[in-house]
């Protein structure tokens, strides 16, 4: 195991305090990864899921290591942000062996979008069976960027699907459009019928909320069971947002960023607009944020109502502190391994298990030095 001291970096924030970070104990479980994004751990506690974007999904375990890529997997268009992204199982696994993918595919103008369908993963865990597309986003407008497409369910069993702009700014305010948009399905795929649009004329009705610009991070905040999302915003303006029914966050009408050029966003009003909501937590200076995994164990003391995410641009582990719907303080954490961070989730096992987006990337297992750990200091 390899001990690294964690770093506590400076930035602007919209509010907060920077907290002294703790010393972190950091194992390497597996790496030669080919630029990992997700990872999703099976009801057996001891078998991981890892979505590698250039096209291969692959299970992990303790014992026998890395599979090699399990056959059924949907042909993908892995360009730039593009590629096989998400992955998680169905909350009924243990009987359906349901597991759903994320990833892009292009038409026949090179224009991309998010696809989410699912399989049956084999008993022998080598083949996805019998793989469904659900839902695509039409039309296609991405080129490659701004794709999103995480995944998270719900304690009802309600599958949450968030969809960047692809780089259209315009589309995240379009209720015809998928692009900007925060969906919500059934574990089947169907749509529910108290979806906040269905019977809007003209509104695609798989959507919950939209106005958000590319969704890098999806998790269910276990203590209030609303869904929490976080989103890059252009140059600046990186935010956390809470997800509520039928509800406008904003992109590109408000936010805290500029356009790449540094000049406004061209569609900007301001940081706030008349029914649009504001973010929980938002980033001056954008750390590239990406996936995120709330702390509910009780192993680590010190990261009790904890919310991490992964930031890309900043390479490090993000640790915001959480009261309620308000956060408190920021800690950066794994700082000095230069290495970007794409994935985090929190193991049954108490540990975080961290993805790092490489060419030759790793599966890191994350927690605190074990004296610190004992006392909770």
């Amino acid at each position: 195991m390899h001990i690294w001291r964690a770093a506590l970096t400076s930035g602007a924030l919209s509010c907060s305090s920077l907290a002294l970070a703790a010393d972190v104990a950091v194992e390497v479980l597996q790496d030669n990864l080919s630029h990992p994004w997700s990872v999703a751990f099976l009801p057996d506690n001891r078998t991981l899921l890892i979505t590698e974007r250039t096209g291969q999904l692959r299970s992990w375990q303790p014992e026998g290591g890395l599979s090699k890529p399990i056959q059924g997997v949907p042909q993908v268009w892995a360009e730039r942000q593009g590629g096989l992204l998400d992955v998680v199982p169905a909350p009924d696994f243990a009987q359906s062996r349901r597991v759903w993918l994320s990833y892009t595919t292009a038409d026949s103008r090179g224009r991309a979008g998010g696809v989410v369908g699912y399989g049956q993963l084999s008993e022998d865990m080598q083949k996805l069976n019998g793989f469904r597309v659900v839902l695509e986003q039409t039309p296609k407008l991405s080129g490659g960027a701004n794709i999103g497409t995480r995944l998270a369910f719900d304690r009802q069993g309600f599958l949450y699907v968030a969809f960047g702009d692809n780089f259209v700014s315009s589309s995240a305010q379009q209720l015809d459009k998928l692009s900007g948009k925060i969906v919500r399905l059934t574990q089947e795929g169907g749509v529910p019928q108290d979806n906040p649009f269905v019977h809007t004329q003209g509104a695609r009705p798989e959507i919950w909320s939209y106005g958000v610009r590319n969704p890098q991070g999806l998790a269910l905040n276990p203590w209030t069971e609303q869904m929490w999302e976080s989103e890059h915003g252009p140059r600046g303006g990186d935010e956390v947002n809470r997800l509520e029914k039928g509800h406008n966050y904003g992109w590109p009408l408000a936010t805290y960023g500029i356009d790449y050029s540094g000049q406004p966003v061209p569609e900007a009003k301001g940081t706030q607009v008349a029914g649009t909501d504001q973010p929980l937590f938002w980033w001056k200076v954008s750390p590239a944020l990406s996936g995120m995994a709330f702390y509910t164990s009780t192993r680590f003391p010190q990261w009790k109502n904890a919310l991490f995410i992964g930031a890309l641009k900043d390479k490090s582990l993000i640790r915001l502190r959480v009261e309620g719907d308000r956060v408190t303080e920021e800690e950066r954490l794994l700082s000095d391994r230069n290495e970007r961070i794409r994935d985090v989730r929190q193991g049954p096992d108490g540990w975080l298990y961290v993805l790092t987006d490489e060419a030759s990337g790793k599966l890191l297992r994350v927690g605190v030095q074990p004296e610190q750990a004992e006392t909770g200091n």
